[in-house]
């Protein structure tokens, strides 16, 4: 395997954390974040080129994805993108700050981050998201080629340069501390976070 393209089915690309699962306890919390963590980490390190193919809603941690992929494409069509958590009451896990603020400029991010928006699809490219947008008819076959390309290269280098370009993100993730996860974790049971997902799980049942 030279390379991964990265891409999702129907409607979506991802939609982010499901708000309708059921509450777990804190140690399947922990665990939870652990693997997110690690996910992410093995995507957004991973020593050969990853292209994100972006033909749905790409939302929270689905963006967060996106955006942990080398290059990304998109559809020119309907859909949504954006990092709402700060409207839902979540906070950041480090690697999913880590990974948005290496990828786009500091005031994207803020405007993301901070925003907590949906845009249409139409934004993408000047938010920093997508690199390009694309019509149906030339998508899959521009990843591809894309894909292939970079492949290509020798991979030690492309592994090399690669890896010091996500260096400094990676130790930040790798410094976090018990007790700073911890603090990013409360802000998930602070009672206006839990009163936000409340009225966006209400939302979601009126199918709004």
């Amino acid at each position: 395997m030279r390379a991964v393209v990265l891409t999702g089915a129907g409607a979506f690309f991802s939609g982010g954390f499901d708000l309708s699962a059921p509450r777990r306890d804190e140690t399947a919390a922990r665990r939870l974040r652990a693997l997110y963590r690690d996910a992410h980490l093995r995507l957004f390190t991973l020593p050969k080129p990853t292209v994100a193919m972006v033909a749905g809603h790409a939302i929270a941690g689905g963006l967060v994805l996106v955006l942990a992929c080398d290059y990304r494409l998109g559809l020119d069509a309907d859909y949504r993108i954006g990092l709402n958590e700060v409207a839902i009451g979540a906070s950041y896990p480090k690697v999913a700050f880590e990974i948005v603020r290496l990828r786009l400029t500091h005031a994207r991010a803020g405007e993301l981050l901070l925003g907590a928006a949906l845009y249409p699809a139409t934004e993408a490219v000047r938010l920093g998201v997508v690199d390009e947008l694309l019509p149906a008819d030339r998508l899959e076959t521009t990843v591809l080629r894309r894909a292939a390309r970079l492949g290509a290269f020798p991979r030690e280098a492309y592994a090399h340069t690669k890896a010091a370009l996500v260096a400094e993100a990676v130790a930040r993730v790798e410094a976090e501390t018990e007790e700073e996860a911890a603090r990013a974790a409360a802000v998930w049971t602070a009672p206006e976070s839990r009163a936000a997902r409340a009225v966006q799980r209400e939302k979601l049942g009126r199918g709004r």
